[in-house]
């Protein structure tokens, strides 16, 4: 599909632009590039169906935008996106990963100091030369070369929400094979890791040849690194390797075990089966030269004298001897999750109306869905002031009555996403706020407090009785953002003092950490997953959520949103 290529360009485009400091045409751009990330069709399915004017379906595409894609699909090439390259010859996406770096901050760096990469840039920042410009200063280069360390820290892997719909895409076009029996996903990307490395896929077949002669020519396959009877490796188009791996059928199971990992819990599991004279490898679980496990994962485990442990929590980290014990948690359930609090409408400039969001939410067999719009003091996007969120309010009343009227059970909460300030109150009047069903609060601006005055912020905004939620406590974004310095033991005891709910939020940010979310578990402080959608498919990003939940031990009773509405209510002050 060229959804995701397009995407990506018209992201690109947008940055472009807000360098160049053109006006409304960036957000035009990042419109339409959100729409084509989540749209389902296939933008040049639309295009030969219907011509130019079919692409006016797509949200947010006018005569222009339409234009472009036309051209994309006809040539490769976008002009006006390759004029915007050759003007300014630097590599925009990667410079702002980098934390401190904005549009106007790029240009000049390229202006005065010549930087076109990351490479350029760190040159110039170990000399120096960074924080004698104007607008930077010596805090700005520290935090320049901060960044790049941390960039450093993550190359190579990629964000689990990136990886697993390619990964998911390639096994079910494997599965509908007649030659393929059994196929399973393996490795980190099993155990739900926030980033992989690279994928493994598991398969069971009698005609491996056959197998692997279609897996190296599918689509999206840039580069063959090897080809054999039982194992290919090969590049994907997006930057990540897939190894796949075909399997006689009675060592399927401990193949499983052995490939997903970790290689911690593989230590320890063979350790066990030397202990009652087994011999435990990828091949099955031996006593002598008979096997005896090996055709089912669940077998192998039972074999060596454990209960089945969940992939997310194969990580050495306590979890034999929760089994050996038979304390292993009931882990929570994608299934299970009711509905979703942090979703933004197009009242801030997120994608769909209320009502969209609300519907899309039914889809999915939610019973609820809250709309939590960002407050005033954010100006990145369309903010609310007292005025509108008491309007929104209204709305919400209005369509919630529509639905009751229809029969449906389903109900939409009414909340905002509040700005917690750098002296720790917030942005919208506490009269106002009383008003909503709920109240999420967040840091969004002053990320580099330091530790006690950051803490003493997000402890302050607890305090708040009208704040039910802290989003994305630690402030942290996968691969482009480390988290801010706070003291996570004083939040936590705030948290369960004044009975405030602690976000897992499902985006790129998988802000809790799992070993953070394990820690709120232990201590009693009740936790929810959300999404953070701007978009009504983004919706479907919840499972992300679910994963770290389950890394993190999580079960049913610790995450509110696995309540239904009249007890998810009691939950908030």
């Amino acid at each position: 599909m060229k959804n995701q290529e397009l995407s990506k360009i018209f992201f690109e485009i947008a940055n472009y632009l807000d360098i160049e400091g053109v006006s409304f045409k960036p957000f035009a751009y990042r419109k339409v590039a959100m729409s084509l990330e989540n749209f389902k069709d296939d933008v040049g399915e639309i295009y030969r169906s219907g011509g130019v004017k079919a692409l006016y379906k797509i949200p947010g595409v006018g005569k222009g935008i339409a234009l472009a894609i036309e051209e994309y699909l006809k040539s490769g090439k976008i002009r006006h996106f390759q004029e915007l390259k050759k003007k300014l010859p630097v590599k925009v996406d990667d410079l702002l990963r980098v934390e401190s770096l904005g549009p106007k901050k790029i240009k000049i760096l390229y202006q005065e100091l010549g930087v076109k990469n990351l490479k350029d840039l760190e040159k110039v920042a170990k000399a120096h030369k960074v924080s004698p410009l104007f607008g930077f200063g010596e805090k700005t280069e520290k935090n320049i070369l901060q960044g790049l360390e941390f960039l450093k820290r993550d190359k190579g892997r990629f964000l689990i929400h990136d990886i697993l719909p390619v990964a998911r895409d390639i096994i079910e076009k494997l599965k509908n094979l007649k030659e393929v029996d059994e196929i399973s996903l393996a490795g980190s990307a099993r155990r739900r890791k926030e980033t992989i490395g690279d994928v493994d896929i598991l398969v069971v077949s009698k005609k491996p040849s056959k197998v692997m002669d279609f897996f190296v020519r599918l689509n999206g396959v840039e580069k063959i690194w090897a080809q054999g009877g039982t194992k290919s490796s090969v590049r994907m188009r997006e930057g990540f390797d897939m190894d796949l791996r075909v399997l006689p059928k009675e060592s399927y199971g401990s193949a499983l075990q052995y490939f997903t990992g970790s290689k911690d819990h593989n230590i320890v599991t063979r350790k066990i089966a030397l202990e009652k004279g087994l011999k435990l490898s990828e091949y099955g679980v031996f006593k002598g030269k008979k096997q005896i496990a090996g055709r089912a994962e669940v077998d192998v485990y039972k074999a060596i004298g454990l209960p089945f442990i969940e992939p997310e929590l194969r990580e050495n980290e306590g979890e034999i001897e929760a089994a050996l014990a038979g304390k292993l948690p009931k882990l929570v359930e994608l299934s299970q999750i009711k509905g979703d609090l942090h979703c933004h409408s197009n009242w801030d400039g997120g994608e769909n109306s209320i009502e969209e969001m609300a519907n899309e939410a039914m889809k999915m067999g939610y019973e609820y869905i809250g709309i939590s719009d960002h407050t005033k003091f954010l100006k990145i996007e369309k903010s609310l002031d007292e005025k509108q969120l008491l309007k929104q309010i209204e709305e919400i009343k209005k369509i919630n009555k529509k639905f009751q009227i229809s029969n449906f059970k389903f109900q939409i909460l009414s909340g905002c996403e509040t700005n917690i300030l750098a002296d720790g109150s917030v942005d919208i009047s506490d009269e106002v706020l009383e008003k909503l069903d709920y109240v999420i609060a967040g840091v969004h601006s002053m990320l580099k407090m330091e530790k006690k005055e950051m803490t003493a912020r997000i402890e302050k905004a607890m305090r708040n009785k009208n704040i039910d939620i802290i989003a994305h406590p630690t402030g942290r974004i996968v691969g482009q953002r480390d988290e801010y310095q706070v003291d996570f033991d004083k939040i936590l005891k705030m948290a369960k003092e004044t009975k405030t709910i602690l976000e897992i939020n499902a985006s790129s940010r998988l802000d809790l950490r799992d070993f953070y979310i394990r820690r709120a578990k232990v201590e009693g402080v009740k936790m929810i997953i959300n999404t953070d959608s701007h978009h009504k498919h983004q919706l479907n990003i919840m499972e992300y959520g679910v994963a770290q939940a389950r890394r993190g031990w999580a079960e049913p009773a610790d995450i509110i949103n696995t309540q239904p509405v009249a007890e998810l209510l009691k939950y908030f002050k």
